[in-house]
């Protein structure tokens, strides 16, 4: 009987574990928009920007995320996430808020034209 409690409990704790595991997968959320730099912001939601952005960011400024449908600037957490030739192009961004409102990106992609 013993036996038979401790398999049970191993098995309900693995099912719990895995739980918790999708759960967490299920909160990566997605925008799309432009990479800016921290100075210029919304203003920097442009292909011209790209020169701009990148000598500031060189410069000790940090890289954020404007969103196209709000305008919205969204500080990004983990900056090395972002690459040069993410920048100076509409791009969709997946990965979660951080309690501290940054975005901590798991992936940048060129965001998709709509079709014609």
């Amino acid at each position: 009987m013993k036996r038979v409690l401790s398999t049970l409990g191993l098995a309900a704790a693995t099912l719990a574990a895995l739980g918790f595991l999708s759960v967490g997968q299920l909160r990566a959320d997605s925008w799309t928009g432009w990479i800016s730099d921290s100075g210029c912001g919304a203003k920097g939601a442009a292909a011209k920007h790209k020169d701009c952005a990148l000598k500031c960011v060189k410069g000790g400024g940090s890289y954020v995320f404007v969103d196209s449908a709000t305008k919205a600037v969204t500080p990004i957490h983990n900056q090395d996430a972002v690459n040069a030739s993410d920048v100076g192009m509409e791009v969709t961004v997946t990965g979660s808020m951080t309690d501290d409102k940054q975005i901590h990106v798991e992936s940048i992609a060129p965001a998709a034209k709509p079709s014609t």
